[in-house]
């Protein structure tokens, strides 16, 4: 039987290792669906409940595999609501390869339904490569090249097939003129490209002529535990953490300040604030207020990539390699500090902080505290656990209160702050590593936007996995507490109401109905409980957690007379505002409370 381009599609798609698609049907990509149903699931086709879904699954599957994550959508509509998960890959540098369908060549241009001109749609979120098919032979020349880029840039890629040609038979390139041929899929990364020697020697210098040197990873930093933790013995630093670089470095190390930032420790803001040296590795933070003043501190910064060097920070010595050879080579030219005063500050300093969050973890709230879930999670989390985090206030307890241990791995949209990411991203996951546990720890705005459909995703492919266990904490507080709070701080605006309060929904109700196992919790003892129970299950589990939205996401640095603008939006007639001040002051009260004194759960 004639091969058709549809089955040649998922046949190269299986040559380059792809093992699950991530997408929703229609008829412009009927062929490819059709293609589908004779491949005998190999790929298997994962249904997602939106197209927006598919595509944070694999974003969230490329970044937990390291492999390419591949979606597909329908032309129109269905690529539209592709843009948003892949300008996630794109920001966060991860990735992606999109198959979209398009409207028959026949009625291209006549104003047909769902045409969409897909090539000014995608030429920004798939600048790096992106192409439309219009006969069979440039198929594996498109395909390939869509998989080598987003490999080589690290990049969403995206190629258009329209619709009919996925029904025609397939012919490939000849070797005659204006036929473009292709290599056989794969691509060997290099893994040792390391800055040049001269210029590793004058960050060697750098580092050695300070006295307080401060690291900053991110997730480029990921295949160099072991040489950034031998580089903060060398020098007597304490190492920070971007968000995407959180479980780049464990946080039971003495000297890992932890995350940095708005949503970051006070250890790290002070570390940043005292330091005479700088090294950042693997990470393009852009919040410059937060590393130290201009003129305070000399840096060097080692990026794989020379385009993302020295944009953030005026640093000296810009190592463009691989982080853990060049790190290796780093470390090799340099001399131990046998001053060891600045490592003991930056120690008490972590100890102290940890301290400061298990009291506000431990602080009644109305009904439970958002800190003490992820508190309560920390102490459970099994060895080998994949955390995601969606964006809102839960994304402040994922940073400051998730304690992760070496070979946790933990991500979330970074760069877009997207909401919605959280429990698409755990089906990737799960789909990378089904060995695996997932935990996702979810605002509900963010269940509300798309969370709860997604679930239907979970229990229609748990089964396949050979660890069931895919955990959704819902931090439920009918409020959507991140822009509250943003409102507050910011511009010493109240809580508006109108826009800010959620509708009330039964997450486990709405879980049990879907056949998961759920567990409503409205006291702060319940949560131990309820997470050993989840983290046993033999099913995925959702958590619904009724949390107190006046629980403050106080920043590091803030002062009690930096709180002025939440003080104002109170004055001028926010909601609960007793309850509001409250919470803040005896939350931001433990910073304070020297370690010896114990605990408090005033």
């Amino acid at each position: 039987m004639t091969q058709q381009v549809g089955d040649y599609v998922l046949q190269r798609l299986r040559e380059w290792g792809v093992e699950q698609v991530f997408g929703y049907p229609g008829d412009g990509i009927n062929g490819l669906v059709a293609a589908f149903g004779r491949a005998d699931d190999q790929p298997r086709f994962v249904q997602a409940r939106h197209e927006e879904m598919a595509a944070f699954q694999a974003t969230g599957y490329a970044k937990f595999s390291g492999q390419v994550g591949v979606c597909t959508a329908t032309s129109g509509p269905g690529a539209i609501h592709l843009l948003n998960g892949l300008y996630d890959a794109k920001l966060d540098h991860v990735p992606v390869v999109a198959i979209v369908g398009q409207t028959a060549r026949s009625a291209m241009g006549g104003s047909y339904q769902q045409e969409v001109d897909l090539q000014n749609l995608f030429k920004d979120v798939a600048s790096d490569y992106l192409v439309e098919v219009n006969v069979a032979s440039q198929l594996p020349n498109a395909l390939d090249r869509a998989f080598r880029t987003a490999l080589t840039r690290r990049a969403p890629t995206a190629v258009i097939i329209p619709a009919d040609l996925q029904e025609e038979p397939y012919e490939a390139p000849t070797h005659e003129f204006k036929q473009v041929p292709s290599s056989a899929p794969g691509l060997a990364m290099p893994v040792a490209i390391t800055a040049p020697r001269a210029e590793i020697q004058r960050a060697a210098e750098l580092i050695d002529a300070g006295s307080r040197v401060a690291i900053l990873v991110g997730q480029g930093a990921r295949s160099a535990l072991r040489e950034v933790v031998e580089l903060a013995d060398l020098t007597g630093a304490g190492i920070a953490k971007a968000l995407l670089g959180k479980d780049v470095v464990p946080d039971d190390l003495p000297f890992v300040t932890g995350p940095i930032g708005l949503l970051g420790s006070r250890p790290s803001y002070e570390m940043m604030r005292d330091c005479d040296t700088l090294v950042i590795v693997g990470s393009n933070f852009p919040y410059s207020q937060f590393l130290p003043d201009y003129g305070q501190a000399r840096a060097v910064q080692i990026d794989i990539d020379g385009t993302m060097i020295g944009m953030r920070y005026p640093t000296e010595v810009n190592l463009v390699g691989d982080a853990a050879t060049t790190v290796t080579e780093l470390n090799g030219l340099l001399h131990r500090k046998s001053d060891r005063a600045w490592r003991e500050t930056i120690e008490k300093n972590v100890a102290r902080w940890w301290d400061t969050i298990e009291r506000q973890s431990m602080l009644q709230a109305q009904p439970v505290n958002p800190m003490r879930v992820v508190w309560e999670l920390s102490q459970q989390l099994p060895d080998d656990a994949i955390v995601t985090a969606d964006s809102g206030s839960s994304t402040n307890w994922y940073a400051r209160c998730l304690r992760f241990r070496d070979g946790m791995r933990g991500s979330l949209s970074g760069t877009l702050a997207t909401m919605g990411a959280g429990v698409p991203y755990a089906i990737g996951a799960k789909f990378a590593h089904p060995d695996r546990p997932a935990i996702a720890l979810v605002g509900d705005g963010a269940m509300q936007m798309n969370g709860l459909a997604e679930l239907l995703t979970i229990a229609r492919y748990y089964p396949r996995w050979r660890d069931p266990r895919l955990v959704v904490c819902v931090f439920h507080n009918n409020d959507l507490n991140q822009v509250t709070w943003e409102l507050r701080s910011m511009g010493g605006a109240p809580k508006f109401e109108e826009s800010q309060t959620l509708p009330e929904v039964s997450y486990a109700e709405v879980a049990r109905s879907m056949g998961l196992v759920s567990t409503a919790v409205d006291d702060p003892d319940q949560l131990a409980g309820a997470w050993k129970a989840a983290l046993s299950a033999d099913r995925p589990v959702v958590l619904d957690v009724r949390c107190d939205p006046e629980v403050p996401p106080i920043p590091p640095h803030a002062s009690f007379e930096q709180l002025k603008s939440t003080a104002e939006a109170v004055v001028r007639g926010d909601p609960n505002a007793r309850h509001l001040l409250a919470q803040g002051a005896k939350t931001k009260a433990q910073e304070f409370i020297p370690r010896s004194t114990g605990k408090t759960d005033a």
